[in-house]
């Protein structure tokens, strides 16, 4: 007996195992169903979405307008489809403002032209665009905007569930600017460093699509700018005018100041303001002067520049150079990148020594080298004394010269006129030799006749 229970013990236990295996896959099989019921029917809802549409409308949350100017709403809606036989071209777009009665606050209608705000939906409205243009824009445009579309039949709605928040104001906004630097934003104050790929960005809200502003760029230093504009909407989903300046920095644009001028155009005249960007560019130091000049005492200057601003240190022939009773070296602060130092030599100098400018930042190193030969500077001092000389002797030559032409203009003249005088002279005395007439020769034999009688 104590055998048989222990035998059904067992089986027991046995089917209890298999029970509760089977109710593991069942439970599992159950999670399945309910995970795939609950796609589905977020499936068919999608689905009805699609097929249905739906009562929705996009409009940017903020619009600020210049007063004399135009404002531009970005407006595209959504309808029911079982209305989409009302939405035809015969379509009316309404806009309240500061609430939704028909009779007090409706100030646009496109089928209506006496309203109190003179405008345009310049989109299409059978394609569910409402995008709509407010022109002479005054304080009085300020306020809360709803959309109502108006079709065919029953299609009647008003998009209560969002609007639009016009802000007029009387001043130009300024530009925004930014600064890119390898296609990465930094900021307006930062170094960079020389050879990076520049981006400087202006950009602004065109407020109105029909007459957008424009954005020039231009420079302290006059450089030679390329830019290129573009309009495109933001995330607000208004749309801005960009305008990108595209360089590689150099040494030459440090401290330079770029300004972005936008204009726009008003009723009667036209608006401006101005952002500006001055950009700092770290850079290796550059030598732009190394002269030397010897009398009794040897005094040479290196000039150099570079960001951060150099150090410079002096070699005499390959050995540094510090101030002692035979060399006094100093400096003068010029800007803040900019520094020139001098260095007066009171020992004699062979024709072997030489003398070394190296400046250094943190970004490299320049050096020029002079040959300090005593025979070489004392031609050079004599040149210095010799080229006045010559270009004194070059001017008396040159107006000696002027002399002499001038003298022999003057001969030529006056042989030119002796020769006219001489010519009429000749032609004088031939008259007076010219042989007497046969006419006067017989008066004169018949005067004699008469005195011989």
């Amino acid at each position: 007996m104590r055998h048989f229970n222990n035998l059904l013990s067992a089986q027991i236990l046995h089917w209890l195992h298999h029970f509760s295996l089977l109710w593991c896959v069942f439970l599992q099989r159950t999670d399945l169903i309910l995970m795939k019921m609950e796609k589905l029917i977020i499936f068919i809802f999608l689905l009805q979405g699609i097929w249905c549409g739906d009562w929705s409308i996009s409009l940017p949350e903020k619009i600020e307008a210049l007063s004399g100017s135009c404002v531009t709403i970005n407006c595209r809606f959504d309808i029911n489809n079982t209305y989409d036989k009302d939405l035809t071209d015969s379509a009316a777009g309404v806009w309240y403002k500061d609430g939704t009665d028909y009779q007090t606050n409706v100030v646009f209608d496109s089928n209506r032209t006496n309203l109190y705000f003179k405008g345009e939906i310049i989109g299409k409205l059978k394609r569910k665009d409402c995008t709509t243009n407010f022109y002479n824009v005054t304080s009085n445009h300020s306020g809360q905007f709803v959309f109502r579309i108006e079709g065919n039949g029953r299609l009647k709605w008003i998009y209560k569930q969002k609007s639009v928040s016009i802000n007029v104001i009387d001043s130009t906004p300024n530009p925004t600017v930014q600064m890119l630097k390898d296609q990465m934003e930094v900021e307006v104050h930062e170094e960079v460093l020389e050879g990076s790929s520049m981006c400087l960005r202006c950009s602004a809200k065109t407020l109105c699509s029909s007459s957008p502003p424009t954005l020039t760029w231009s420079s302290t230093d006059r450089l030679h700018l390329n830019e290129s504009s573009r309009l495109q909407l933001d995330q607000q989903n208004q749309t801005e005018i960009i305008s990108d300046l595209n360089f590689t920095a150099t040494h030459l644009q440090h401290g330079v100041t770029f300004i972005c001028t936008i204009t726009y155009q008003l009723q009667q005249r036209n608006t401006t303001a101005q952002s500006y960007i001055t950009l700092r560019v770290q850079y290796a130091p550059k030598i732009s002067l190394f002269s030397c000049n010897r009398t009794d005492v040897t005094v040479c200057l290196c000039e150099a520049h570079g960001n951060p601003s150099p150090k410079v240190d002096w070699f005499l022939s390959g050995r540094p150079v510090s101030n002692s009773t035979n060399t006094f070296i100093s400096e003068e602060r010029l800007s803040s990148t900019d520094l020139r130092s001098f260095i007066s030599l009171h020992q004699s100098l062979t024709h072997t020594d030489t003398l070394h400018c190296v400046t250094i930042n943190t970004h490299g190193t320049a050096s020029q080298l002079i040959q300090l030969d005593s025979s070489t500077q004392e031609m050079t001092h004599c040149l210095q004394i010799l080229i006045p000389l010559l270009i004194i002797l070059i001017l008396i030559l040159i107006l000696y010269a002027l002399t002499v032409g001038f003298a022999l203009y003057r001969i030529r003249q006056l042989s030119n006129k002796l020769k006219v005088h001489n010519d009429t002279g000749t032609y004088a005395s031939l008259q007076l030799s010219a042989p007497v007439s046969e006419y006067e020769t017989l008066n004169i034999k018949k005067d004699d006749t008469i005195n011989n009688k």
